[in-house]
């Protein structure tokens, strides 16, 4: 079977678009220098909420800075956020990994926005980069965002191919635009697909301190209340509370849809692996990984670094071998991702 977009491959064709920002490295002590022996220490990424384990978002990230390590040769490092920490903690954490010498240092997600912004500014030799925003505009950041809408709209042809009762399920983690995006490429994906497909939405909290990204427990809930008004494909966007979203469908024998990396292969969900249909795939790892080549190389780039469906930077898995073997799907989700590359497509960004 022909994989449409898997990690690996993705990597290596992201790997050829050169990210980022300037370069050199930031130090132990205030002056910018790098370490005593003269090197870089390498990658530091903050993780989003959810942190290392989430199976979905930051556990891309993690593979690019583990590709970056292996490849470069340098420890590299990654920090958690904490619980309900403020925009000054982040801002603290960035600054802290460039005063100790990493370079270059990445925030995983739109929350790092402000953070960024502040410590690009304090360490102007340090290459900086941010994942999920392009507000941030200075001469040594990359920000690094993705069409996710695009991948999304083939989760939906796939969900539309697959459902029997004719209504599928999106659960979103926070209501904020990032993930409008998902929604709206979702329902565009199954309406287009088939019109007569209903489509229930629900967002797990307003605010991502409310732990809309970090609550299995609330994606569950929602999951089970969609199953009951019939869905039998749900689709979620919403980091570590997605794994509830998976485990309720997979339970009630129900498809679900992963997000972010192929959640069909993550060990921590094998139990329910055989009801993951496919995952709107964003090559963050590979985002992340260019990122740090880009400073190795000794030309990071700056500005909006951009991965779409024509890059392999979205996409969705073919890991399941249902996927194939489900009438139509397969085909369906080939032509949609050729029609979106060529134009023919547009995807909505907004619900």
């Amino acid at each position: 079977m022909r994989p449409i977009t898997r990690f690996t491959r993705a990597a290596a064709s992201v790997a050829l678009l050169a990210l980022a920002a300037t370069a050199c490295g930031g130090t132990s002590s205030d002056s910018g220098d790098s370490d005593d022996d003269g090197k870089s220490k390498g990658m530091a990424i903050a993780y989003d909420i959810g942190g290392e384990g989430d199976q979905s978002f930051n556990d891309a990230a993690a593979a690019g800075l583990k590709q970056a390590q292996k490849e470069f040769g340098y420890k590299g490092t990654a920090v958690e956020p904490k619980d309900g920490e403020s925009d000054a903690d982040k801002v603290q954490r960035l600054k802290q990994l460039a005063k100790q010498g990493y370079d270059p240092v990445v925030g995983i997600g739109f929350i790092y926005a402000n953070a960024t912004k502040e410590a690009a500014a304090a360490y102007p030799d340090t290459t900086f980069g941010i994942v999920d925003d392009a507000t941030v505009k200075a001469e040594n950041v990359a920000a690094l965002v993705f069409n996710e809408e695009q991948g999304s709209y083939l989760a939906g042809v796939a969900a539309a191919k697959a459902t029997k009762s004719k209504t599928v399920g999106f659960v979103g983690g926070v209501d904020v635009p990032l993930i409008h995006k998902f929604e709206a490429g979702f329902a565009q994906g199954v309406k287009d697909t088939d019109p007569k497909a209903k489509v229930i939405t629900q967002y797990l909290t307003e605010t991502a301190e409310e732990g809309g990204f970090s609550s299995p427990d609330k994606g569950k809930a929602a999951a089970e209340a969609q199953l009951e008004k019939g869905a039998d494909v749900i689709y979620q966007a919403a980091g570590l509370s997605g794994q509830g979203v998976i485990e309720a469908a997979a339970k009630a024998k129900k498809w679900a849809i992963g997000v972010d990396s192929d959640q069909y292969e993550q060990k921590a969900l094998a139990a329910y692996k055989s009801y993951i249909l496919t995952s709107a795939t964003k090559d963050v790892g590979g985002a992340v990984y260019s990122l740090a080549k880009s400073v190795e190389d000794g030309k990071p780039l700056t500005g909006e670094q951009r991965f779409s469906l024509k890059e392999d930077g979205v996409g969705v898995t073919d890991s399941n071998p249902k996927f194939g073997e489900i009438e139509g799907l397969e085909a369906a989700v080939d032509a949609a991702k050729q029609d979106i590359i060529d134009g023919k497509i547009k995807v909505a960004t907004t619900p």
